[in-house]
This record gives C-alpha cells, sequence and structure tokens, in this order.
C-alpha cells in the first residue's frame, strides 16, 4: 500500500504542477510560443479581384434602419429580424454561377448538425447584394433551402431580401463585404463567408470560407447569443477553444486543455486513492481478542 501511495502522490504532484503553470509546452502559434514567420507571396491576383475580401469588422454594429424587401415583396427595415435572437448574416446574389450556392450549401449542411434551430434559437438573414434580384427569385431559393434544412421553424426563420444599390452599398461596406462586378460576364467576383451578429446587430464573429464545421457555428451562435442560448456543454467548449479573427475559426487553446487535462486527473487519482483505502482497510484481518 506504502507503494501505490507514493505513486499516487508523484502524479498527483504533476497534475498540479500542470494545473497551476498551464501548459509544459506551447503549439506555435499559441500564447507563449515563439511566432511563427510565414513568407508572405508577391500578390499574383487578377485585376478584378484586387478589390475583393472580406474585412473583419469586430465590434461593428450594422445600420438596422436600412430597408429591403422581403420574399413577399413587402418593404422592411433590416431591424425587422433583430432583437430577439442572435443573427447569421449572409452576403449573397441568388443567380450566382457557383460560389454562393456553395456558401449557402455549407451553412445549411453544418446547421443540421448543431443543436439550435433557425426561428427558435436565432434567425438567418440572406441579403442579394445584386440589385436586379428580384422578390420572386429570393421566395425561390428560400423554398429550396427550407427543403434542404428540413427544419419546420425554419420558415419563419430564414430571410430572403432583395434592395436598391443604395442599401446594398450601405450594408456591404458596413460588414466589410468588398466585391466587383464585371460587366463582360455579368457576373460578381467576392469573397465567402458568414457573419454572426448579436441581437442587437454587432458583429460578433466572421467565418470565413465555403464550409463552416458545425462545432464553429454553434460556439459562435453561443457567444453572440450572449449566455441565451447554449448549456454548460458549450460553456465548456468555449473555455477549451477560442476564437481566431487571422483564420475566422476556433481553435484549441492548450494551455486550457492542459489545465482541464490536470484537474480531471486530479479527480481520477484522488478517486483511486479513496477507492484504494477503502479496499485496503476491508482486505486487512481484523485484530483477534487480547490475552491475560
Amino acid at each position: 500500500m506504502k507503494q501505490r501511495m507514493a505513486i499516487a502522490a508523484a502524479f498527483i504532484a504533476a497534475a498540479f504542477l500542470i494545473v497551476s503553470h498551464g501548459a509544459v509546452w506551447a503549439a506555435p502559434g499559441a500564447p507563449g510560443a515563439p511566432p511563427v514567420e510565414r513568407a508572405t507571396p508577391a500578390s499574383s491576383l487578377p485585376e478584378a479581384l484586387a478589390g475583393v475580401g472580406f474585412d473583419q469588422r469586430l465590434g461593428s454594429t450594422l445600420p438596422l434602419e436600412l430597408e429591403f424587401q422581403d420574399e413577399a415583396g413587402n418593404r422592411v427595415p433590416l431591424a425587422t429580424y433583430f432583437g430577439r435572437r442572435p443573427v447569421v448574416l449572409t452576403l449573397v446574389y441568388y443567380e450566382c454561377p457557383m460560389l454562393c450556392t456553395v456558401v449557402l450549401n455549407g451553412l445549411t449542411s453544418a446547421l443540421k448538425a448543431v443543436p439550435f434551430a433557425a426561428g427558435r434559437d436565432f434567425e438567418i438573414v440572406t441579403v442579394s447584394f445584386d440589385p436586379r434580384d428580384t422578390p420572386a427569385l429570393a421566395q425561390a431559393k428560400k423554398r429550396h433551402y427550407l427543403d434542404e434544412l428540413e427544419e419546420p421553424s425554419a420558415e419563419s426563420g430564414w430571410h430572403f431580401l432583395t434592395g436598391d444599390s443604395t442599401a446594398i452599398a450601405t450594408l456591404t461596406a458596413a460588414a466589410g463585404f468588398r466585391y466587383s462586378y464585371d460587366p463582360e460576364s455579368r457576373e460578381y467576383a467576392h469573397a465567402s463567408g458568414i457573419l454572426v451578429l448579436t441581437k442587437d446587430g454587432t458583429i460578433s464573429r466572421l467565418l470565413y470560407g465555403i464550409e463552416y464545421a458545425p462545432k464553429d457555428v454553434r460556439l459562435a451562435l453561443v457567444e453572440a447569443g450572449e449566455g441565451k442560448i447554449g448549456n454548460v456543454v458549450d460553456e465548456f467548449l468555449l473555455y477549451c477553444f477560442h476564437y481566431d479573427p487571422a483564420s475566422g475559426k476556433y481553435g484549441a487553446q492548450v494551455v486550457n486543455l492542459v489545465r482541464t487535462g490536470g484537474v480531471l486527473a486530479l479527480a481520477g487519482l484522488a478517486s483511486f486513492i479513496v477507492i484504494s483505502i477503502r479496499r485496503d482497510r476491508r482486505s486487512a484481518p481484523a485484530a483477534g481478542p487480547g490475552r491475560g
């Protein structure tokens, strides 16, 4: 028993050091790690893509007074869809031959694996940045993606809007979304990503790309929801994963993961010691009656 207790004590001491001092190593890019140098290649973008991008505007608030048209052709202020829940905003155009469809498909795929529902826990607002798009096109897109998502509450929670050039320019500028129009092909060159906003229209997170990890979408919604959606599991995930504005994704917090591992190790070792002591006491021979 003494040897067992000594081994357990050594493990407890090691776990305590990890919990107290954080990670004993750091991954590249983690706090405390040496900076990772990356070569910056010379720009070789075509002229049409020179002004295209998606800028991080975290903390900026969108102009919710802007008016757009909903799928039925009604003029509605953007504020109609804010005020109650976090909002996922996508900027696309409805006759885009490829990229916009891929963005909406990527969002739909991620939402199917997220334990929150559009129309119940959050809103989705899809705005066309092509002033030529019509409410009829918006309605057709909505029907398609509602069928894909298969979430009944999304009928009242996913909104497809169109607008005039002034409202579109104001919204996209506030969102940091930069695009250009090619009159020759009559198509737009644009970036891809989704914005997650708080209920008052403040940009909380920008997730880049065309495919969105369900974990990233889930955590972005929890953060934008300011504690109104999610549970203790989500709070634990937010402790272990941190949003990186440069990549637009959530990455593991090495220090916090190791600390959590240390806490679990302490708990496991404590249980081991208690069980071992009880087992040894039960197996010890009972003392016989004394003799005079």
